[in-house]
């Protein structure tokens, strides 16, 4: 048989916080699980992988697929009842993933709906969520999970119980597991309510040593070229760890958490601001767990510090462009006020889980293997108007970065008709959840019963059927399924004139407020978003579409302005990304969002670039200004089909409404005048 070597937790060079949080929840799956986040190709999967491998052996009940103790099973097992004579077996602890595409399903297990209606038997199939149970549920790239996939995963690991309820058959079994996730940033956001869920968080970063970046080289192509030899050469460390962290399970109970502790603990949560108590228990928690992996009895001033460095962070955004961050100096400072006769333990930070061991190990470099404002506004577009490429009447170009003004609430709005994209908080859409509003025969296995489309579809053939009892016979060809209703995401392109000309009358600083404003909108309704600058002389995907609002609002942030106004190169290039992204994802209806003054002062065929975009649902923001204007904006929209609305109206809301009822579908045909926009 075939055997996976995994890369020992041990020869994992640096990330000590990640390493220290992990083998907290290993010593009290209290504390509430890992988020990882960090960029890519930093071994996050890796060492979790690599812890699962040093967790005690479980004893199980034999042939029970909800791995139930045998000294204590779960009443609830749907395996059981368990006897107390009934055999048992010993297995390692379980390394279950959770792929970005599981259904829902696969994730807290499957009630044959089919069998249910028809045969009378309560047939259920484990999902993960059983699988896991005393073992490690790793999820990578978490952020990218369906919010309520989230949610059902965030509430087993909380209750320690997975609740499976389908049609008024209901299903529970025992939960329990260590939680980790990893995500990237660039790729989006966790919302806060669930960041709040999990216990701890450690951000992740690639070491800049280039001694220490050469050791994770060499180590890892001692291991590529024989993995059976390079863990046999760790075996003593990860034996040593693997005694450890049973030692510290055995001890935490013991661990005592005093009174000056418990206030120290509370009065950082609260000066920190962090909303809730859900920090305090998990910062008193990984406390009590850090101790005992210290080989302590009672928790330190050193313990909380460490606790709070770990679980406050992310419990800390206050918006959805914030990172999570903990200013450790003012952590220091608050435990020594709040602290006794040990504060000065709160600057001795506990960085290393195994302080006392050599953390380089064999392979380090003692061992065998080691190495040793604003711009000025300009008038009207009159004679004193700034040039079209920002800079004087008689200087030369110039490149201004100007500030947004703060971001506002902007209302709710949808892209007309009914659409089937992924499951978000925008738009009208078929989705698996929501409101039921018909049903269909189903095309496959049952997933989702339509009981009374069901009972009025078995109720007419009774007699015929030999009915002679209460309760009705039910065929599979009654079988009906449920259509219902929800709302998805969108993708939101906006395509920003960023020439010369925006730098007048503050028309830049308006235009980042309202985008900003629609990013954070976009990201409490999950959409996608994309921004593309037109200058100079040609046009730039600043942010591919992407669910990372911070990326956007970041790269809105930093756009200058300057040169003249290639138009149509802008729309040449909203429509190639719009092209690739249908490919990507066929399903996600999108938004176009134009913000100019529909000048075009460089490049052509601003026609040929409007054909490209037919039949795409936009919006056109005129950004002209002062009491002269041209109306080449509302050309532009009338060649779109678009409404448009005036900059000066965003302020007070338009674009987000004018936005929604462009997505409401409300309208007739679009109007190229202001009436409706403003």
């Amino acid at each position: 048989m075939f055997v996976i070597t995994a890369y020992p937790f041990s020869a994992v060079v640096g990330l000590d916080d990640l390493k220290l949080a992990l083998i907290l929840n290993a010593v009290s799956p209290r504390v509430g699980g890992v988020l990882v986040r960090g960029e890519k190709g930093t071994a996050k999967s890796t060492i979790v992988r690599a812890l699962a491998a040093q967790l005690p052996p479980v004893e199980v009940v034999a042939g029970c697929r909800f791995a139930c103790d045998p000294s204590a099973p779960d009443p609830s097992c749907p395996d059981g009842p368990h006897g107390v004579d009934e055999g048992w077996r010993a297995r390692p602890a379980a390394l279950v993933e959770l792929p970005v595409g599981a259904s829902e399903d696969r994730l807290v297990g499957a009630l044959d709906i089919e069998r249910a209606l028809t045969e009378g038997v309560k047939a259920f199939e484990p999902g993960l969520l059983a699988a896991a149970h005393r073992g490690v549920l790793y999820v990578d790239e978490v952020n990218l999970l369906h919010d309520h996939l989230v949610d059902l995963l965030l509430d087993a690991a909380a209750l320690g119980t997975c609740f499976v309820e389908r049609e008024s058959v209901s299903v529970r079994h025992a939960a329990r597991f260590l939680l980790v996730g990893t995500m990237n940033p660039e790729e989006g956001e966790l919302r806060p309510q669930l960041l709040d869920r999990f216990g701890l968080t450690v951000e992740v970063r690639a070491s800049r040593d280039p001694a220490e970046r050469a050791e994770v080289v060499r180590r890892r192509l001692a291991f590529d070229a024989d993995p059976g030899a390079f863990a046999a050469r760790w075996e003593a460390e990860e034996a040593a760890l693997a005694r450890r962290i049973l030692q510290a399970r055995e001890r935490v109970a013991e661990v005592v958490l005093p009174d000056a502790r418990l206030r120290q603990i509370a009065a950082v949560c609260a000066a920190f601001e962090v909303d809730g108590l859900r920090a305090d228990l998990v910062t008193a928690n990984a406390a009590i767990a850090h101790a005992a992996w210290r080989g302590r009895t009672e928790v330190t001033t050193e313990d909380v510090r460490e606790a709070a460095r770990l679980s406050l962070p992310h419990r800390r955004r206050r918006d959805p462009f914030d990172a999570p961050g903990l200013d450790e100096s003012h952590l220091d400072d608050l435990l020594s006020q709040h602290g006794d006769s040990q504060h000065g333990d709160s600057h001795n930070g506990d960085h290393d889980p195994d302080p006392d061991d050599d953390p380089d190990g064999p392979g380090g470099p003692g061992g065998p293997d080691g190495p040793g404002a604003d711009g000025p506004g300009g008038g009207s577009l009159g004679s004193d108007s700034p040039r079209e490429d920002g800079g004087s009447p008689d200087g030369p170009p110039a490149e201004r970065v100007i500030a947004a003004a703060e971001p506002y609430r902007v209302r709710a709005f949808q892209v007309p008709g009914l659409g089937d994209g992924a499951s978000g908080r925008r738009s009208r859409a078929r989705t698996p959840n929501g409101r039921t509003t018909g049903s269909r025969v189903p095309a496959g296995r049952l997933q989702r019963p339509h009981l009374a489309a069901t009972l009025r579809a078995a109720a007419p053939y009774q007699r015929e059927r030999g009915r002679t009892g209460p309760g009705l016979l039910v065929r599979d060809t009654d079988l009906r399924e449920a259509i219902r209703e929800g709302r998805e995401g969108n993708l939101v392109l906006f395509v920003v004139d960023a020439s010369g000309s925006m730098a007048a009358r503050r028309r830049m600083r308006e235009v980042k407020a309202a985008v900003l404003s629609l990013l954070l909108d976009a990201y409490q309704r999950r959409d996608k978003v994309g921004l593309i600058t037109f200058r100079g002389s040609g046009a730039d995907l600043v942010l591919p579409p992407t669910s990372s609002v911070e990326a956007g609002a970041a790269r809105l942030r930093e756009l200058p302005t300057g040169g003249r106004t290639p138009l149509a190169a802008g729309l040449r290039r909203a429509a190639e990304v719009l092209r690739v992204e249908r490919l990507r994802d066929p399903a996600r209806r999108p938004l176009l969002v134009v913000v100019t003054d529909g000048r075009a002062t460089s490049g052509s065929d601003v026609a040929g670039a409007v054909a490209r975009l037919a039949g795409t649902a936009g919006v056109v923001v005129d950004c002209e200004s002062g009491p002269v204007r041209l109306g080449l904006a509302l050309d532009l929209a009338a060649r779109l089909g678009a409404p448009a609305v005036r900059l000066d109206a965003l302020a007070a809301g338009g674009l987000g409404a004018l936005v929604r009822e462009q997505r409401d579908g409300r309208r007739g045909e679009p109007r190229n005048d202001y009436r409706r926009a403003v």
